[in-house]
């Protein structure tokens, strides 16, 4: 009776473990599933894609990670997929903000998408000539020009703050603030988080404006249905992207 015991004991911890290692597998494979589960864009890929396909994915993407319904896109398979060549959708010109991760908000692996960052994300000859590159070099189809909420930049130009290097910088944020200004009812400091709201829009707004008038390479592809140059703001709190498109 003893030994029988013994026995059946041995039995439900073998059924036990068998069950568990069952488990772990299925895990494994479905982190796999998730690693793998976007490839690097290739030229055939990109060439396919419209500017306004390609503002659905940004979206898509975006919706995706304001639901927090996120998926792993990197792997060393991808990194090493990349190395021979890059075909990305977009360019997207952020400020350098570092609640902004601009991949991650749009859901994009390596490869995806050109990525500038200057504070304010405010527009000079060195962004242009990388959104020339990003488009007429690499076939990528749309421009944005994202600003964000609470941002740090468009704070110290409304408060006017003078330093070192950083006073040159604000200056080209002082247009958005003074067409803010014209149709704005109330308190145009920064303790009023409205006018804030409007002189980062006003400033996307602008440097949209920039863009156009500045590169004439972006204007006439812009012209010509290649590509499209747009504005967006990100949201620190909901995660959620705005895009503006018909600015």
């Amino acid at each position: 009776m003893k030994n029988l015991l013994i026995l059946s004991i041995g039995l439900m911890l073998m059924a036990s473990c068998t069950g568990n290692n069952n488990k772990l597998s299925v895990t494994k494979v479905d982190n796999t599933e998730m690693q793998n589960n976007k490839k690097v864009l290739t030229a055939e890929e990109q060439s396919k894609l419209t500017p306004d396909s390609v503002i659905k994915i940004l979206k898509k993407g975006n919706e995706a990670f304001a639901n927090n319904n996120l998926t792993v896109n990197n792997s060393m398979e991808r990194v090493q997929d990349a190395v021979q060549g890059q075909y990305p959708e977009a360019i997207v010109l952020s400020c350098i903000d570092s609640r902004v991760p601009v991949e991650d908000i749009f859901q994009c692996g390596i490869g995806d998408i050109f990525v500038a960052r200057v504070a304010g994300n405010i527009v000079d000859t060195d962004i242009l000539g990388s959104m020339e590159y990003a488009c007429k070099e690499s076939g990528s189809k749309l421009v944005v020009v994202m600003g964000h909420s609470h941002c740090g930049a468009v704070k110290s130009a409304v408060n006017d703050v003078k330093l070192g290097n950083i006073t040159e910088l604000l200056s080209k944020i002082m247009p958005a603030i003074n067409q803010a200004k014209v149709n704005f009812k109330g308190d145009t400091t920064v303790a009023n988080s409205e006018f804030l709201d409007a002189v980062c829009r006003a400033n996307v707004g602008l440097m949209v404006s920039e863009v156009r008038k500045d590169s004439p390479v972006l204007k006439e592809m812009e012209d010509k249905g290649e590509i499209k140059i747009v504005g967006a703001i990100y949201d620190l709190e909901t995660g959620k992207v705005e895009f503006l498109e018909n600015i």
